[in-house]
């Protein structure tokens, strides 16, 4: 199972492997696809070699009868399915398929694969292709605005989703200025005139279609109280952007949301890189904070995100290296030289 937000790419690498006019590919999007598939199994028990169904999310009802196609011996097909959200959302899928199917989660285009001299322009209109490749900047600010409705407007009720559209546009544009900071359900719930439990399962929902992510703190046995809520953060710049209403670089480096911007495009960054096994952040009701920890085959490495020109060393960034016992802990700001703060603090540009 492919998975990743709508318009990130997955269609296009999957007809890498198989093409659009081929039998063996299924468009849940195309009336065509659905109606070959109103018999499920009649439709897809006789095809051989690799299968794709793409937008899985509208037929979860599927997923019994992969489970029952996937168990056949010998195996004449493999199927390749192509979802816009998580598994968790299609609790169908890890029921059905449990044991039987491999998760690899897409994003759009990341930084090491437009250049670092695109860094500007990757930054401010986020990853997704259409956006990053727009001709102009208006035409990828439009683009952006144009996909944030369509998502609420037609693929989230097309999926079955039942939310109250407007409540659910302004509570993401809420969202946009909470970005990089500690969850606190209560205040938007109050602005929206809704309970904390209904904002808690908006923010969910959004996660699980890969708009969001919730960083979620690190517990250890200190003697320190730690932060117990996640930090929440736009995967994608370009949608925070579009939605704090910055179309342009200087728009961007004027706002308020300007150092908070950065943190996350840098975030993302590098998790996309690393890869971890664990991905946190740190928190204690002393103000001592680690904006990201990664844990990775045992072993934990720190990172500070900080818009300044030449960030310092912080007594912050000393209790959380020796708190944590981390192996390193590298400070990621915007510029190009890197320097030692300290032994096992260091600053990096992000390259």
């Amino acid at each position: 199972m492919l998975v990743g937000p709508r318009q990130c790419g997955k269609t296009t690498l999957a007809r890498l492997f198989v093409p659009s006019d081929s039998l063996n590919y299924f468009d849940l999007e195309d009336p065509v696809s659905l109606a070959r598939l109103d018999e499920p199994m009649t439709a897809l028990q006789d095809l051989r070699g690799t299968v794709v169904i793409d937008e899985i999310q509208r037929r979860p009802n599927l997923f019994p009868t992969l489970r029952v196609l996937a168990d056949r011996s010998p195996l004449p097909a493999k199927f390749l399915i192509l979802g816009s959200a998580t598994p968790e959302l299609l609790r169908q899928s890890a029921e059905s398929l449990a044991g039987r199917m491999e998760v690899v989660s897409m994003s759009g285009l990341s930084l090491d694969e437009v250049g670092d001299e695109a860094r500007g322009k990757h930054w401010l209109r986020g990853g997704f292709p259409p956006s990053f490749l727009a001709d102009s900047d208006e035409d990828s600010f439009a683009w952006r605005r144009s996909f944030l409705l369509s998502l609420l407007e037609r693929d989230l009720p097309a999926w079955g989703i039942g939310v109250v559209t407007p409540m659910l546009r302004r509570f993401w544009a809420m969202l946009a200025h909470y970005h990089g900071q500690t969850w606190n359900g209560s205040e938007p719930a109050r602005a929206l005139g809704v309970s904390q439990t209904t904002t808690r399962r908006y923010l969910d929902l959004l996660t699980s279609v890969f708009m969001m992510r919730q960083l979620q703190p690190w517990h250890e046995n200190l003697k320190k109280r730690q932060v117990k809520s996640p930090k929440v953060y736009f995967r994608d710049s370009g949608l925070l952007h579009a939605l704090l209403g910055c179309g342009t670089e200087r728009e961007l480096r004027d706002h308020p949301k300007f150092g908070a911007s950065w943190e996350g495009y840098a975030l993302e960054t590098v998790v996309r890189r690393a890869c971890p096994d664990e991905a946190h952040f740190w928190a204690t009701q002393n103000r001592a904070e680690l904006d990201l920890l990664l844990v990775k085959d045992g072993r934990r490495t720190g990172y500070e995100f900080k818009s300044a020109d030449a960030p310092r060393l912080t007594p912050s960034m000393r209790i959380a290296k020796n708190d944590l016992d981390l192996e390193s802990l590298t400070v990621v700001y915007p510029g190009t030289r890197a320097y030692t703060l300290q032994e096992g603090i260091t600053v990096s540009p992000l390259v």
